[in-house]
């Protein structure tokens, strides 16, 4: 019996994906049968595919996975990071027809086709990765073309006309509308918390995953997530121990501009700040420094991140393309996280504030568990300052 089971390419091929340089692979068609453009991203994680789909990071963003067989363990709603698919399309070298997992509710196509969401496979994900690691990002789209090839030319204008992720404030689309409180932990999907909550967090939503709600009630603090245009006032008004600055797409100045004044007043009452991904490059911003575009995102669960004050190297999940810039900090800013793969920022903290972020993902989801423990010291954090008050 095979244990990876080939989807048969019985048919002629029915999709494409067309780069912006009009370079055109040629694959099968998965998913919804449409077009989608978006910047082409590759994920080098070798599980975890619908936790990343369903981030909301992943918003305006095809992406290559390099694994070679994707749908393996199926999908279900327990590994949801969010209420739906938020990238706008993927790329597989070998989706599986069957799924062999007891936790599975439905295959890879059936979960595309839910969320309306177009995929191509058949496509050589090893050449495009490489590509894409040498020559950056690129704008391009996905298109099955079952009323004919014509349309590829209409696409590549699309494309062109498409400016890219730069100075777009994605955040803002996928911020919660109506705020709420989160009661579920890890691994306990049907069931509440039972512990006494001992603090409240306030978490502004750039596209917040749920894993890092658990990871948050795991410490015993009670979140409740806000809207990221939420005023001071409002936010005040949920009486905050601490605030989390959530994940998010994007571009970092793009919303940064937007609210950033109304950061600067939250960390000037003193209030523990926590930011991570997004989160983390809004409060950069805060703190005067500056965020620039990458040449080469990271996406993957396999990055290794030097902790600059312990030494200590941690394997992390990261999805960014935009990154702070080190080289404007203040003199009252610390580095305390560096990339080992490229040498970029990858956390910071406050010299006398009680402010702190990480460009990586603690919660993982897919990924590493090397960073839980951030979510420990900010718990200390609040408590150390709830004392002083």
């Amino acid at each position: 019996m095979e244990v990876l089971k080939k989807e048969p390419h019985i048919h002629n091929k029915t999709a494409a994906l067309v780069l912006e340089n009009g370079e055109i692979l040629w694959g099968y068609g998965l998913g919804e049968k449409k077009a989608a453009v978006g910047e082409l991203c590759f994920n080098t994680s070798q599980t975890g595919y619908q936790e990343a789909l369903s981030d909301p990071s992943y918003t305006k963003q095809i992406i290559t996975f390099t694994f070679p067989h994707v749908g393996i363990v199926g999908t279900n709603q327990e590994d949801q990071e969010s209420k739906k698919i938020y990238a706008d399309g993927c790329v597989i070298n070998q989706p599986l027809s069957e799924y062999s997992n007891w936790r599975a509710e439905n295959d890879l196509n059936s979960y595309f086709l839910k969320n309306k969401i177009p995929c191509i496979f058949g496509i050589d994900t090893r050449y495009l990765t490489k590509k894409l690691s040498v020559e950056g990002a690129k704008k391009a789209a996905i298109i099955h073309f079952g009323e004919g090839e014509n349309k590829i030319e209409k696409l590549k204008t699309q494309i062109n006309e498409w400016k890219g992720l730069q100075n777009l404030d994605l955040a803002g689309i996928v911020s919660t509308e109506q705020n709420y409180n989160w009661k579920k932990g890890i691994w306990k999907s049907d069931k509440s918390i039972k512990s006494q909550f001992k603090y409240n967090v306030t978490c502004l939503d750039f596209g917040i995953k749920n894993n890092i709600l658990r990871n948050l009630n795991e410490f015993n603090l009670n979140p409740t997530v806000l809207n990221l245009f939420s005023s001071y006032e409002e936010i005040i008004e949920t009486n905050p121990s601490g605030i989390f600055l959530s994940n998010g797409p994007g571009d970092p100045y793009a919303t940064g501009s937007k609210i950033v004044d109304v950061i600067k007043k939250l960390i000037d009452d003193n209030i523990p700040i926590f930011g991570i991904c997004l989160g983390h490059q809004i409060l950069g911003l805060a703190l005067n420094a500056k965020t620039k575009k990458m040449f080469q995102g990271h996406r993957g669960s396999n990055h290794p991140v030097k902790n600059l004050t312990t030494g200590i190297v941690e394997i992390t999940s990261q999805n960014h393309g935009f990154e702070v810039d080190r080289d404007s900090f203040g003199k009252d800013i610390i580095e305390t996280h560096v990339s080992l793969f490229d040498g970029t920022n990858e956390g910071l903290r406050h010299k006398h504030l009680p402010v702190f972020s990480v460009q990586y993902h603690p919660e993982a989801s897919p990924g590493p568990h090397d960073s839980h423990y951030l979510f420990e010291e900010f718990y200390k954090l609040i408590e150390k300052n709830a004392k002083k008050n």
